[in-house]
């Protein structure tokens, strides 16, 4: 009798699933908040899929980089932004590698789960360079955006509504450098992999890296692994159930399912705005422009079992 594959699941982690909105911005406030969240990334574990994770690092890499820079000296000089991204991957993926390895035990399941420090192949001619988008660090006021603005040089720009935040470049990733290490670990271990998106490097003439000052997003840092590993299913979690159109306004209308076409027209219309929903539909519409015959499911962290049994969730399919 031939051997049943598992299904390979991709699952892209948003803000929220490591940070509470109303917690404080500590280490041991964000730990909180994981474990909680990898007791539903267990719950997904146990359905029998094979599961990779990635997760975004916008506000802890903001905070890093600030630490750094306020901290400023001939003895402590500020760490390379690239620097900072790399050490947000390791102390995120500390924290989901825990409190997952715990979440499963709970449910005696012995699966190895570990973090790969991931670098991302960015184009040092991106367009991302000249217009930075992607918001790190905490969430300012207008006239407190001003005075960092003016005294830190940084570009500020209002985030949907909650406020003023530094936006860094944000380029597409091309090329996952540990992608072969990730692969020959799948079988058998949960990865915790391109980690806000992966560190941005730029490949060389002579073939050596170097470090770029951007922040990737994490979820087309997660599409990009989903192609690679030829994933059954790509999901993205984030704050809200369903992908909306006339989001908060009276006429909102949750989508159950939206197809290729559907979600072209919509960002047509100005439905996704750039800083939070556009990137996740527009990741999802590259995954099943490269699988037509699979899904994208955008939802909630705590629906995200649900969305799997086909139960609520936004379902992005090519037709």
């Amino acid at each position: 009798m031939k051997k049943e594959v598992p299904e390979k699941i991709v699952i892209a982690l948003g803000g929220n699933a490591l940070q509470s909105g109303k917690g404080a911005a500590t280490a041991a406030a964000q730990l909180e908040v994981v474990k909680k969240t990898c007791e539903y990334v267990a719950q997904i574990s146990g359905m029998g899929y094979e599961i990779a994770v990635v997760h975004g690092n916008g506000p802890q890499v903001g905070r890093i980089v600030m630490a750094s820079e306020t901290a400023n000296s001939t003895e402590t000089p500020a760490m390379p932004f690239d620097v900072c991204g790399a050490m947000s991957q390791g102390y995120i993926g500390y924290h989901i590698q825990q409190s997952l390895l715990y979440a499963l035990k709970k449910k005696n399941r012995q699966v190895p789960v570990v973090t790969v420090a991931t670098q991302m192949i960015v184009d040092e001619n991106d367009p991302a360079f000249q217009n930075p988008t992607k918001p790190i660090g905490p969430f300012y006021t207008e006239d407190e955006a001003k005075v960092l603005m003016a005294e830190r040089k940084w570009t500020m720009k209002e985030d949907a509504g909650r406020g003023w935040r530094r936006v860094v470049a944000s380029p597409k990733p091309l090329r996952i450098v540990e992608f072969e290490a990730v692969r020959q670990l799948w079988d058998n271990t949960i990865v915790i992999t391109c980690g806000g998106g992966g560190i941005p490097v730029l490949e060389k003439m002579d073939g050596h890296l170097e470090g770029v000052a951007a922040v990737i997003d994490k979820d087309f840092a997660a599409e990009l692994l989903a192609e690679e590993v030829k994933a059954d299913k790509f999901i993205i979690l984030t704050e809200v159930e369903k992908v909306s159109i006339n989001f908060n306004k009276p006429d909102q209308k949750d989508l159950d399912h939206m197809t290729l076409m559907d979600a072209v027209r919509y960002i047509e219309d100005g439905h996704f705005p750039a800083g939070s929903m556009l990137p996740k539909v527009e990741a999802a519409m590259k995954f099943v422009r490269r699988f037509p015959d699979k899904q994208a499911i955008i939802t909630s962290l705590d629906k995200a079992v649900e969305a799997l049994k086909g139960k609520t969730g936004t379902v992005i399919t090519f037709n």
